[in-house]
Formats: structure tokens, sequence, C-alpha cells
């Protein structure tokens, strides 16, 4: 049922620029409509929190902080941020809008894709979470409703929405954002996350790609999170028969359980996928799943269609300026008896022949004597030899070069290329992989971290997540240590975590209570920054006393952290009751009760449990929380 005639949004105009026409979608924190930006005259998606939402200003902060970060990630295979804007209770984000479907709409029509289908989406996939891991965002939502596949074909990774800066590992209190079926393990168990849940989320993602399925299922949340905490991903050869091992492999390397045995990140994972794409045969890479060729079958015994006939070999067609050849008799009409053939005639035929054997020469010398190069990727050198030996080739020589893509000693490469015509006694020049070129993590404890990101990146890495820790030993924004640790060897383009000094750490004294002044050249002298809150407050304590202080006392701080002070404004004056003629303990409580301390005064000799007397009269006012005297009747 389309509902969009019942949305209020529908035709209305926001900020003054946005019309919107129709509901593409409604998620869990916001709605997507298709819009017109009436001063570009452009296409649009907007995206609209919900209502409830845009009342909490820390979420729209936060919405609105994210936007403009994902804004400033450039790539072909993510969906562009244009704007964000207000208007009235709505909150929104102008979006590129791709007209096509979702992933998961391919997923529920198809059920499985064939491995070429599935790999070429999960690259431009990779390719947009890698470029956003290197620019220090985490998706952390991954899933088949997040991948738009465009009518031009162009895949692209939408909802940013729940990103987050990777320069500090997250946790997540209270609640586990995202989809549960495609949540990583230590997102479930502890809130933590890094780039290595997006690759986890790709990997289950990849998993249903190829067998149309999802890896953990059941009938609660509740048993899907115990599989994903106790339960291996299965391969999906288990559902598949067929499927080839390294696809396996593919799948079980993205969604280990254990985070350290991932790829760092998307582009990690991106190199594993296109080795192993080229790893796969054509045959292999367009296997047609066993649902889908079921209904191939199907669908082909309910239709009429044309049978092709095999190709008939074309003949050479011969002619001369003086005969053409009659066509042969049929086979089953008996030859007739003939005469001799006459002197002209001899000479017509032997002029056929002729022409027939310089046609056959011609081809020989155009065809004969050459032929294909076999095609010899993956092949080990033995493999190799024979084959090109088969062909009537040789092997001019043998070069080793490093390869990521192809396994040591096996061919990645070859000299004309497979399928390259070359004579019949040629030879190939034949590459080997010497298998992934090792790279050595520099030691890069000490370094300051702009300098030590140069250094990964002039040894063939990549600067990684950054995360702080307090350091008795190292100095403030230098590099304490690495992940992997400086001196182990890596491929290139490996992200290598860095882990930053904030300094020695800084005990916080309480300043509570204390003058302003005083507070402030108290914890400058710590080394501090000290900034105060753009209001006061009523405190027991006198006007200009700090009431309050950011990081409380005891905590650990770095050098330069700024300490943020509430200053009060004195206490509140409040009305005092009128306590006189009542019981003493009556008295007490209703001064109490009002929010004042209380101090009874007996005469001498004064066995009187009446009040006489306040020290503030009943009806006037008083600070909150100072002392009201209060006396018993006298002899």
């Amino acid at each position: 049922m389309d509902t969009t005639l019942d949305d209020p949004l529908v035709g209305r105009v926001l900020d003054g620029r946005y019309r919107v026409d129709a509901r593409i979608a409604a998620g869990g924190m916001a709605t997507v409509y298709r819009a017109l930006d009436t001063r570009l005259d452009r296409v649009l998606a907007l995206k609209v929190m919900h209502p409830a939402l845009a009342a909490d200003a820390a979420f729209v902060d936060r919405f609105i902080r994210e936007a403009k970060s994902v804004a400033r990630l450039a790539h072909p295979n993510v969906v562009a941020v244009f704007d964000q804007g207000t208007d009235g209770p709505y909150v929104f984000l102008a979006m590129e809008y791709v007209s096509g479907c979702t992933l998961r709409d391919v997923l529920r029509e198809r059920g499985a894709l064939q491995p070429r289908a599935a790999l070429d989406i999960l690259e431009p996939v990779l390719a947009a979470l890698g470029a956003a891991h290197r620019a220090g965002f985490i998706h952390r939502d991954m899933k088949p409703e997040n991948v738009l596949i465009g009518d031009d074909g162009r895949v692209k990774v939408a909802d940013f929405g729940l990103v987050r800066s990777v320069d500090s590992v997250t946790h997540t209190t209270g609640s586990v954002l995202g989809t549960v079926s495609y949540l990583a393990p230590e997102q479930i168990e502890n809130g933590v996350t890094d780039t290595r849940v997006d690759v986890y989320a790709c990997g289950v993602v990849l998993y249903e790609m190829l067998t149309g399925a999802k890896p953990h299922t059941g009938g609660s949340a509740a048993q899907v999170i115990y599989q994903h905490l106790h339960e291996d991903v299965p391969p999906p050869s288990a559902a598949v028969p067929g499927l080839p091992v390294c696809l396996d492999e593919l799948v079980a390397h993205a969604a280990a359980r254990n985070p350290q045995l991932r790829p760092y990140d998307a582009a990690a994972l991106l190199g594993l996928a296109r080795a192993a794409r080229l790893r796969l045969s054509d045959p292999e890479l367009d296997a047609v799943p066993p649902q889908a060729r079921a209904e191939a079958r199907t669908a082909s015994e309910d239709r009429t269609g044309v049978i092709p006939r095999p190709m008939a070999v074309e003949q050479p067609v011969l002619h001369t300026s003086r005969l053409e050849m009659p066509p042969a008799p049929p086979a089953h009409v008996p030859p007739h008896r003939r005469r001799a053939p006459r002197r002209g005639t001899l000479l017509v035929i032997a002029g056929v022949l002729l022409s027939l054997g310089l046609a056959m020469g011609v081809w020989y010398i155009n065809s004969g004597q050459f032929t294909k190069v076999p095609n010899l990727l993956g092949k080990t050198e033995e493999q190799a030899r024979s084959q090109l030996s088969a062909a009537g080739l040789g092997v001019k020589r043998v070069d080793r070069k490093f390869s990521d893509a192809f396994d040591r000693g096996t061919v990645m490469n070859t000299d004309p290329p497979g399928g390259k015509r070359i004579r019949g006694n040629g030879a190939v020049v034949v590459t080997l992989s010497r298998g992934p070129q090792v790279v050595a993590v520099p030691n890069l404890k000490g370094r300051p971290l702009e300098q030590a990101r140069a250094e990964l990146t002039k040894a063939g890495l990549a600067p990684g997540v950054v995360t702080q820790s307090f350091s008795q030993d190292v100095a403030q924004g230098s590099v304490i240590g690495s992940d992997p640790a400086g001196g182990e060897k890596r491929a290139p383009d490996t992200a290598v975590a860095l882990v930053v000094s904030r300094g020695r750490p800084v005990q916080v004294p309480n300043v509570a209570q204390v003058p302003f002044e005083q507070a402030r050249a108290a914890l400058e002298g710590l080394g501090l920054k000290v900034a105060t809150a753009p209001e006061q407050v009523n405190a027991p304590t006198p006007a200009g006393t700090v009431a309050g202080q950011s990081v409380g006392a005891g905590a650990q701080a770095a050098a330069g952290d700024t300490v943020t002070l509430t200053l009060s404004k004195g206490p509140r004056q409040l009305p005092v009751p009128d306590v006189t003629g009542q019981d003493v303990d009556a008295a007490r409580k209703a001064l109490e009760t009002s929010g004042f301390k209380v101090r009874v005064e007996r005469p001498f000799l004064s066995f009187s449990n009446t009040v006489d007397a306040q020290s503030v009269p009943g009806g006037q006012s008083a600070p909150e929380g100072s002392t009201i005297t209060i006396r018993t009747k006298g002899l």
C-alpha cells in the first residue's frame, strides 16, 4: 500500500528550497524522500530525521557534525552529501539521489548471485569503505540495504549516519548500534568498534550474496547474537556445493570472529578480493547458483524458442573468368558412366586445383605457421613449460617478480600474453611470482605523529587507526608504539595502527568552593587550561567560588587538557516559615524541609519545649542552607 499520500511532508518545500515529491524509504532514525532542489533544478534525496529524535539537542548536534564530516568524503562509490538544514521541527540532509535499487532488492528477487556478480558488487563497496577508513571514518552499519545499485550499474554505499571518527576506538554503552545480522562479535560483546567491524559485515554480506541466505539465523535477535559470538560463519560452499575454495577463504578471513585475524580495514580486504578474482577461471566466475539453474531450466521448458543450428564451416569459393564448378550430385544418385574428359576440360580442372593449392598455401602462411599463446596465469613453471611445449612454443626466459595476487612460484604474466598469436616456433617470456613483497614496519617510538605517518607512507605502508594513552617516558604527541610492532614484516599497503602519547598524567585537584582566581592558578600550575561555563548557578558556596568542575577531583588529565569551571552566584534566597509556638521537633522539621539548618537555644533552667523566638522571623527570606536559630521559653 502506498502511504505517500498520508505523509505530511510530501508536497511541502523545506528551507524554502527543497520540494518533497515522494517518500522512498523509512528507517529507525529517519525517512528518505525524493525531492527537487528548486534552485539548481536537481533531483536529490532528502533524509529527514524523525521528529522525536530531532527534539534531542545532543543527537541533532551529533547528526550535523557527522554530516559535515561525511560531506568531506568525496568518492565515486559513496553517496554524496550536498547540504544540511532545518525547517521548524525537521532536521534534514540533502544527498545524491541514486535511481535504481538496493542490494537487498536484488537478493530478495534473485537469491544467490554468480561469483562474478558478487565480486562486482563487493569491490566498489570495499573501495568506498577503504576510502572512508583511510580518511578516519567507520560506517558501523554495513548491510545490503545500504548498498545502492544504480540503473547505470554503479554501486554506491549509503547511510554514513552512524559513522564515527577512528582516531580513537569507539565504545558504545547501553545499546549496540547496527543491524543484528551483520554485527561483529566485539560490537555485541563489549561495544568496541574499529575498521574491522565493517570488514566483518562485508564478509557476512559476501556470504549472503554467494548463498542467498544469511549465515546466522534464528527466531529471535538473541539467537542470532549468540551465533555471532559462539559460531564461525560457515563456508559458502557448504550451502552452495561447487563454489571455489578461494571464496570460502575470502569469507573466512573477512568474517573471522577474532578481529585480529581479519584484514585491518576495507582496503586490505579489497586486495584479497581482487586476488581471489584472479584465481578464478571464467567458468568459475560465471557458475550459476543451483536455484538460478533450476529457474532457468523451468523457464526454458515453458518457453518456445529457436534452437540454433551448429555453425557450418565456411568453404572457399573459387571463381575463374572462364568457368564456375558445378555442384556435386546428391549422394543417393548413382554416377553415370561418362566419357573421358576432353583436353580443354582437363586444363580447367588443373587450374581449379592450382587455385585450391594457392588458397591452402595462403591459409598455411597466415594461419598454419602461427599459434595462440596458452593462458598460463596461476600455473606452476613445470605446467607452463608443458603447455607451451604442447603448443609448439618454447620458453625464452623466466623472470621473477613480487606479487600479492599470485602464489609464490606460479605464473603471474607472460610476454606475449595468453591468447595472442605467435609463430609456431616462437618463445615466450614467463614471469613467476615471488609471492607478496614484504615491508618491514619502521620503529616509530618517539616520532611525532605526522612524522610517523610520513615514514609509514614512505615505507609503503598505510597509517591506520590512532589511539591515545598516557606515558611517563614518551613526549606528548609522539608515538608510543604500533600494531604491527616495529620490525615486523607485512605486505605493502598494510594499515599500521599507532598509539600516541598524551604525556604524563596530571592528577586533577579538587577546587570546589575555592575562589575562581585561586582555582585557576592551581590548575594552570599543573599545565592544564581553564575555561568557565557560560552560566553561573546557585549553590551553597559564596558567589564567585567554584560550584563544579568538568574533570572530577582525582581524575587523570593530560597537559593542555581543558577543565571547565562552573561558578556559583551564591545560594538561593528561600522564605523562612514561622515556627513560633510550635514544638521544637516540629519546628526543626519544618525549617529543614524548607532548606535550612537549625540550631536550638534553651535559656538557663528552661524546661519548656515550645519555640518562643526564631533568629529570622517567619515570612522573611534567608540564604538556602543557612542556619536558623530557634529559642524556647525561659522561666
